[in-house]
């Protein structure tokens, strides 16, 4: 067996138990910083899901973990497919980027919660990434695939909105609509978009460079 086939193995079931730690590490952190709030255990944990950090984590976490436990199946199980692993995949890098850049300079997490932020931010977007290199799909994906992912972050922007509409209270700055007003959100979300996109379409070019090399 060869080290690249042992790596396409392993990987994701690497993959998998990271995410899973690092997401119930922040779940736990959020539910204690909750308590400490004043809040109940639905509070902290309605705080916890209102982040895209979060959600793409769970989604890269699912996909790792079916890529993990699948792949003895005789047919590719759906949450493993090539469009599914590119969307995953790309809204984690996205969250990787956009932290670095953006959200690590109005913070300054310690200890336990230091530990969380650089599993979700960085080693998951990295590890994902990795992955994305190793991994094969079954079918070549469409040059459209990444304005098909769009409907992941644009499926959030519509889910955050009517919670803070509901709450009171909006995980990012830049989609505060409290502070900012509408028109503001609604052009720093264009932007966020056409990143996403832009990522999207590199994860499509590293895919398709890749492909011949690793055709079975």
């Amino acid at each position: 067996m060869s080290l690249l086939h042992s790596a396409r193995r392993f990987w994701p079931a690497l993959l998998a138990a990271t995410a899973w730690f690092a997401i119930l590490l922040q779940l736990w952190l959020s539910v204690q910083l909750g308590f400490a709030n004043g809040k109940s255990l639905l509070g902290g944990v309605l705080v916890f899901l209102g982040f895209f950090t979060v959600l793409s984590n769970i989604f890269v976490a699912l996909v790792a973990t079916v890529g993990a436990v699948g792949q003895r199946s005789r047919t590719t199980p759906w949450l493993y497919t090539g469009p599914v692993v590119g969307c995953a995949t790309t809204a984690i890098v996205v969250v990787g980027i956009v932290y670095h850049l953006v959200l690590r300079k109005i913070w300054s997490p310690q200890g336990a919660q230091l530990l969380a932020d650089t599993l979700l931010h960085y080693a998951v977007p990295a590890g994902a990434l990795l992955h994305w290199l190793l991994y094969r799909p079954t079918a070549r994906l469409s040059l459209v695939a990444p304005l098909a992912w769009c409907v992941y972050p644009l499926a959030y922007l519509a889910y955050v909105l009517l919670r803070g509409e509901w709450l009171g209270v909006y995980p990012y700055p830049f989609i505060d609509v409290i502070a900012l007003g509408y028109p503001q959100v609604l052009v720093n979300a264009v932007g966020l978009l056409l990143g996403f996109i832009a990522v999207g379409f590199a994860m499509l070019g590293l895919a398709r460079l890749l492909a011949p090399r690793h055709a079975p």
